[in-house]
């Protein structure tokens, strides 16, 4: 099975991968939002610095959970 199958699957059967992946595409819309605007404040730039890290922490976690589950399909 491929990643995007897998990724699929999770999406419709693993709450906790479904949530992080709602939460991510949250994230990335706030900080669409925000680099859109110019010139940033001191303040927003703070803001996608915090944004970007909080979307790297979900796709690191979700890939974990992407992870475990090929290797459960696998054996």
């Amino acid at each position: 099975m491929k990643d995007a199958q897998i990724r699929e699957t999770l999406l419709r059967e693993n709450p906790e991968f479904r949530e992080l992946y709602e939460k991510h595409r949250e994230y990335e819309e706030a900080l669409e939002k925000l680099l859109s605007k110019r010139p940033l404040s001191p303040e927003e730039e703070m803001e996608i610095k915090k944004i970007k890290k909080l979307k790297l922490k979900i796709k690191d976690r979700m890939q974990e959970i992407l992870v475990k589950e090929r290797e459960n399909r696998i054996g």
